[in-house]
């Protein structure tokens, strides 16, 4: 068994793949560990998948994954966890904002008794007010949801020991949302905190769209705080309701106040009623369909082509 291996996820990154190469192949050799890198393609549109094709033919510790097709981020990284062979495994993504010289330091850490160090941001450059926004508030609002402990300010740029990586493989759910498994199966984990970099070259694959969705899969797969809201808005709105009936009912028959129908307040409850009610559906709609996703156990990937 190898020491370490790298696994690191690919869409459009082939204007980063060689420097990429060439600072992490540095910074293994210094460490004097033996080391295997696995790239996944995920679905790339440019030259990502020739580009690694010549490093493997070049470089034996080059491994290489092409996926059928574009399967997402959280994917392609499992694509890669499960043709690991090292002792200890890291997470990076190509686009180089996580400095690869960080991993001697996570793997210093390690040696200190912990089965998963992550990179945890000061830091991040490069990157709009409304991300850095968006991002903070998600992580603040999981991490006081969810039943269990999730590191804030963290990516899935970690190390860990192979043992959690066994875990990972036997977790079978299709909306994977990695850096929250990693926390639920445990061990000892700490991190070390650093300055997040601008993107090297290239545009992002997260769109704001797909950053949505990637917060509604960690919220449904580690909270059901979103359920425990419906229930309690469904109760809030039978109480109002019930004081409205009282209160109308009280006036008719116990004043002499002359009620006027009106269509205005019939206009606000009906759509403050249905609003809730969309609501409702909506939420319990999204853990449905992932319930429905699962029991289809449908593989949760196909390789095109790979040299493993």
């Amino acid at each position: 068994m190898i020491d370490i291996s790298i696994v690191i996820p690919i869409y459009n990154e082939a204007l980063n793949i060689n420097l990429l190469y060439e600072r992490l192949t540095k910074v293994l050799l210094s460490m004097g560990v033996s080391y295997e890198l696995i790239f996944v393609n995920d679905g790339s549109k440019d030259n990502s998948i020739s580009l690694l094709k010549f490093l493997a033919a070049k470089h034996q510790e080059v491994k290489y994954i092409d996926l059928s097709r574009n399967f997402g981020h959280q994917i392609a990284v499992s694509a890669g966890l499960d043709k690991t062979t090292g002792k200890r495994v890291v997470i990076i993504d190509a686009d180089l904002q996580d400095p690869p010289e960080l991993i001697a330091d996570l793997y210093a850490k390690m040696n200190e008794g912990y089965e998963v160090v992550y990179a945890k941001r000061k830091r991040r450059k490069g990157e709009s007010f409304l991300k850095l926004l968006t991002a903070k508030l998600f992580y603040r609002i999981l991490s006081n949801i969810t039943s269990i402990h999730i590191p804030v300010d963290t990516g899935d740029f970690r190390l860990m020991d192979s043992k959690v990586v066994e875990a990972l493989r036997q977790m079978p759910e299709r909306h994977k949302f990695l850096r929250g498994q990693i926390s639920w199966v445990g061990y000892r984990q700490t991190f070390i905190a650093y300055e997040r970099d601008e993107r090297h070259a290239g545009k992002t694959g997260y769109t704001y769209r797909k950053m949505f969705r990637f917060a509604l899969d960690g919220i449904t797969a580690f909270s059901n705080f979103p359920i425990k809201l419906v229930t309690v808005m469904g109760f809030l709105v039978s109480i109002v309701a019930f004081l409205m009936i009282i209160y109308t009912f009280y006036v008719k028959y116990f004043t002499n106040q002359d009620v006027e129908r009106g269509w205005a307040s019939l206009m606000v409850a009906i759509l403050f009623l249905g609003g809730v009610q969309l609501i409702s559906i909506g939420i319990l709609g999204e853990y449905i369909s992932r319930i429905n996703t699962d029991v289809r156990k449908r593989p949760l990937y196909f390789i095109k082509e790979s040299n493993i």
